[in-house]
């Protein structure tokens, strides 16, 4: 005679239950991270390769992004600044918003979508296919060697092509002043910095740190705990890339409240 499987204790409903184990399971997971990252036992070669993967590999696409950025941006606020004889004030309103909004999000949810899809894949497959148990087995700690090193190269990568994609979208926008208005480099440097503080750095930097590191462990996240074969596989790419955009708005509406508050 077969025994009946004991049925699961439901406290609040089934989805409620669910999301709160996996809130928790999220907590669980950030916290490991940071006490793996305490022991020093970071391995820097796998680190440093993963830099290359994020860094390196994403700069055409986002040269790309960010050239045509600063371009259409420019293009886009010339008639409302014509409307008031205003052209001259191009250079600072463009560098304004790359500065403070457009480059460290244009360039984290493109990281989402080429990096975090990527990681949530990877990680997913080497999930559904045992090797993270053969590591174990191996006596490799797979959470050091795959997530904190993940997790590290995109917190560390994720600023410095924000601020590369601040830099050619700017690029974008002066070509664009100089062909209308026959404005010099060096004029245009002048005008569009004129209106950025040191307050606007620091929150770009921050932003960029924490889009960095949401990208990092949402998608480690997802593949670390795929399940269902193949079918999962796909589940934690598509799930890595949607919480990390779906994140990444949400702090961006924090940090600039808080940066508001400061000025």
């Amino acid at each position: 005679m077969s025994k009946s499987k004991p049925k699961k204790e439901i406290f609040l409903s089934r989805k409620l239950d669910k999301w709160l184990s996996e809130f928790k399971s999220g907590f669980d997971f950030i916290f490991r991270f940071f006490k793996e990252l305490g022991t020093g036992s970071l391995v820097w070669s796998e680190f440093m390769n993963q830099c290359y993967q994020v860094g390196l590999k994403s700069l055409p696409l986002i040269s790309l992004t960010g050239f045509v950025t600063g371009l259409v941006f420019t293009q886009q606020s010339r008639p409302s600044l014509q409307e008031f004889g205003a052209t001259s004030w191009l250079p600072s309103l463009v560098a304004i918003a790359i500065v403070r909004a457009l480059a460290p999000l244009v360039t984290s949810i493109i990281a989402a979508g080429k990096v975090g899809s990527n990681i949530g894949a990877e990680l997913g497959s080497m999930k559904v296919t045992e090797q993270i148990d053969a590591m174990e087995v191996s006596a490799v700690n797979p959470f050091s060697f795959l997530v904190v090193t993940r997790v590290l190269a995109t917190t560390v990568t994720i600023p410095i092509l924000s601020f590369y994609t601040a830099a050619v979208a700017l690029l974008g926008s002066f070509i664009n002043v100089t062909l209308n208005e026959q404005t010099n480099f060096t004029a245009y440097l002048l005008a569009a910095f004129d209106s950025i503080v040191f307050l606007d750095i620091i929150s770009a930097l921050i932003k960029a740190i924490l889009f960095g590191f949401t990208i990092g462990m949402v998608s480690c996240y997802s593949g670390f705990n795929a399940e269902k074969g193949t079918l999962g596989v796909g589940k934690a790419a598509n799930t890595a890339v949607v919480r990390s955009i779906f994140l990444i708005f949400i702090i961006e509406i924090f940090v600039v409240q808080v940066t508001n508050s400061l000025r």
